[in-house]
């Protein structure tokens, strides 16, 4: 296994309408987790979010937005080939060029590998479980972000396990024997933390 950007595909077959429509639900999930991350205001020249302002007139604390947990994948989308993902029409509807921060990669990082199962060994397992590199690679198919960020949140990883004083590459250290979902979750979660605390420097 590598630590290579996946390249964008150059095959021009359409995927069958059913493995667009589970992937199309993939992209609704992160999109309603990214949208539920940012602060939607009254007015661009309002600082206060609609819901800060309702709840000061009222009196009352604004309700607190979470972002949706991933149910488990669906199995066919998983078993697709990660070229479908990177499809150009797919790309366009839904993810392509979507800015995303490096906390947030780091975070859906670990959404995708609950949602496909965890993987070591490869990129992806046969059934379609991906290892740190294949859940990020997930994510740069289908548009959310771009190199520097996947780099960035690469870097991010590497700090997290220096800490630790392991310098091996952590696509290495993920395959490491003994090592488990468990640990690979809380590696990128913590990565993700970092990132945050970085981003609010």
């Amino acid at each position: 296994m590598t630590a290579q950007t996946p390249t964008a595909p150059t095959a021009s077959a359409v995927p069958a309408p059913e493995y667009a429509d589970e992937a199309a639900l993939l992209v609704r999930e992160i999109e309603q987790y990214l949208t539920a991350r940012v602060r939607t205001t009254a007015h661009p020249l309002v600082t206060k979010t609609t819901a800060e302002l309702i709840a000061e007139a009222l009196g009352t604390a604004p309700v607190a937005v979470s972002a949706p947990v991933l149910a488990p994948p669906v199995r066919a989308l998983r078993l697709l080939p990660d070229w479908v993902l990177a499809f150009p029409l797919l790309r366009q509807l839904h993810g392509a060029g979507r800015h995303i921060s490096v906390a947030e990669h780091l975070e859906l990082t670990a959404l995708v590998i609950e949602r496909y199962g965890w993987h070591s060994g490869a990129l992806r397992s046969t059934w379609g479980r991906r290892c740190i590199l294949g859940a990020q690679a997930v994510l740069f198919r289908l548009g959310y972000g771009d190199e520097h960020v996947a780099l960035a949140a690469g870097h991010h990883l590497q700090a997290v396990l220096a800490d630790r004083g392991i310098s091996e590459p952590y696509h290495r250290w993920n395959d490491a024997t003994g090592r488990t979902r468990t640990e690979v979750l809380a590696l990128i979660r913590t990565a993700a933390t970092r990132a945050r605390q970085a981003d609010q420097r």
